[in-house]
């Protein structure tokens, strides 16, 4: 077994701002020792929610080599309703590659 292990920290404290971060921990490490050891991840453990690879995970999950650990924010506006508000200022109908504009 690895005396070390290499694992990446993403998170976004605030719209449109993603940090990115690799850190070197000792083997057994969990998802809390990684954050609290992590000098630049400052938002409260508390209330955070976490994954590992996009699947929700407790804070005394044991890390392994490579993992991706995740820290989600609440989202600030749903996304439907941002689509309307976008829909509104521009004045134009949304479309996607489900649903072309009709005619064309």
């Amino acid at each position: 077994m690895a005396e070390h292990i290499r694992v990446e920290l993403v998170w976004s404290p605030q719209a449109g701002d993603v940090q990115h971060r690799w850190l070197d921990l000792p083997a057994g490490a969990t998802i809390e020792s990684a954050l609290r050891g992590c000098a630049d991840f400052t938002l409260p453990l508390a209330t955070a929610r976490i994954g590992i690879w996009g699947r929700m995970r407790p804070l005394d999950t044991p890390l392994r080599e490579r993992d991706r650990i995740e820290v989600y924010r609440p989202l600030t506006v749903d996304p439907k309703e941002a689509r309307r508000l976008r829909y509104a200022t521009r004045g134009e109908r949304i479309v996607s590659r489900h649903r072309p504009k009709a005619g064309g």
